[in-house]
Protein backbone atom coordinates (compact mmCIF):
# COMPACT_ATOMS: atom_id res chain seq x y z
CA UNK A 1 0.00 0.00 0.00
CA UNK A 2 2.18 2.88 -1.27
CA UNK A 3 0.46 6.23 -1.58
CA UNK A 4 1.44 8.77 -4.21
CA UNK A 5 0.44 11.84 -2.19
CA UNK A 6 -1.06 10.62 1.04
CA UNK A 7 0.13 8.79 4.08
CA UNK A 8 -0.83 6.86 7.17
CA UNK A 9 -0.46 7.58 10.83
CA UNK A 10 0.10 4.32 12.65
CA UNK A 11 0.63 2.97 16.15
CA UNK A 12 2.71 -0.10 16.93
CA UNK A 13 3.09 -1.68 20.33
CA UNK A 14 4.92 -4.53 22.01
CA UNK A 15 3.51 -7.91 23.03
CA UNK A 16 2.32 -6.71 26.45
CA UNK A 17 1.00 -3.35 25.15
CA UNK A 18 3.19 -1.43 27.58
CA UNK A 19 4.89 0.74 24.94
CA UNK A 20 3.31 2.70 22.09
CA UNK A 21 5.14 4.11 19.09
CA UNK A 22 3.41 6.55 16.76
CA UNK A 23 4.71 7.03 13.26
CA UNK A 24 3.76 8.26 9.80
CA UNK A 25 4.56 6.72 6.43
CA UNK A 26 3.56 6.86 2.80
CA UNK A 27 4.44 3.13 2.57
CA UNK A 28 2.84 1.57 5.62
CA UNK A 29 3.34 -2.04 4.51
CA UNK A 30 7.06 -1.51 4.00
CA UNK A 31 7.46 0.51 7.18
CA UNK A 32 5.71 -2.04 9.39
CA UNK A 33 7.77 -4.79 7.74
CA UNK A 34 10.88 -2.85 8.80
CA UNK A 35 9.60 -2.66 12.39
CA UNK A 36 8.79 -6.38 12.44
CA UNK A 37 12.19 -7.33 11.04
CA UNK A 38 14.14 -4.84 13.16
CA UNK A 39 15.86 -3.39 10.11
CA UNK A 40 17.18 -0.60 12.34
CA UNK A 41 18.34 -2.54 15.43
CA UNK A 42 19.16 0.56 17.48
CA UNK A 43 15.80 2.23 16.86
CA UNK A 44 13.19 2.79 19.57
CA UNK A 45 10.84 0.17 18.13
CA UNK A 46 13.59 -2.45 17.92
CA UNK A 47 14.81 -1.81 21.47
CA UNK A 48 11.29 -2.04 22.91
CA UNK A 49 10.05 -4.80 20.57
CA UNK A 50 7.28 -2.68 19.09
CA UNK A 51 6.23 -4.66 16.05
CA UNK A 52 2.50 -5.13 16.45
CA UNK A 53 0.39 -2.78 14.30
CA UNK A 54 -2.70 -1.91 16.34
CA UNK A 55 -3.90 1.29 14.64
CA UNK A 56 -3.56 3.10 11.33
CA UNK A 57 -5.42 5.85 9.56
CA UNK A 58 -4.98 7.05 5.98
CA UNK A 59 -4.85 10.75 5.02
CA UNK A 60 -5.05 11.90 1.38
CA UNK A 61 -2.11 14.29 1.84
CA UNK A 62 1.10 13.46 3.68
CA UNK A 63 1.06 16.89 5.33
CA UNK A 64 -2.24 15.97 7.00
CA UNK A 65 -0.77 12.70 8.22
CA UNK A 66 2.25 14.50 9.68
CA UNK A 67 0.01 17.01 11.46
CA UNK A 68 -2.17 14.20 12.82
CA UNK A 69 0.93 12.33 14.05
CA UNK A 70 2.14 15.40 15.95
CA UNK A 71 -1.30 15.95 17.45
CA UNK A 72 -1.59 12.31 18.49
CA UNK A 73 1.84 12.36 20.13
CA UNK A 74 0.66 15.26 22.32
CA UNK A 75 -2.34 13.28 23.60
CA UNK A 76 -2.48 11.30 26.82
CA UNK A 77 -1.87 7.58 27.00
CA UNK A 78 -5.52 7.11 27.99
CA UNK A 79 -6.66 8.92 24.83
CA UNK A 80 -4.40 6.74 22.65
CA UNK A 81 -5.58 3.54 24.38
CA UNK A 82 -9.21 4.54 23.83
CA UNK A 83 -8.55 5.39 20.18
CA UNK A 84 -7.00 1.98 19.58
CA UNK A 85 -9.74 0.17 21.52
CA UNK A 86 -12.52 1.88 19.54
CA UNK A 87 -11.18 0.67 16.20
CA UNK A 88 -9.38 -2.49 17.29
CA UNK A 89 -10.97 -3.73 20.55
CA UNK A 90 -8.80 -6.84 20.79
CA UNK A 91 -5.59 -4.96 19.98
CA UNK A 92 -4.93 -7.56 17.30
CA UNK A 93 -2.06 -7.18 14.83
CA UNK A 94 -3.47 -5.46 11.73
CA UNK A 95 -0.44 -6.10 9.53
CA UNK A 96 -2.00 -9.04 7.68
CA UNK A 97 -5.07 -6.97 6.86
CA UNK A 98 -3.00 -4.31 5.08
CA UNK A 99 -0.97 -6.82 3.07
CA UNK A 100 -4.02 -8.50 1.51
Amino acid sequence: MVFKRGGCVYIVTNKMHTVLYIGVSSDIVGRIWEHKNKVYPKSFTARYNCDKLVYYYFYPHIEEAIAAEKSLKDRSRTYKNNLISELNPGWTDLYDSITE
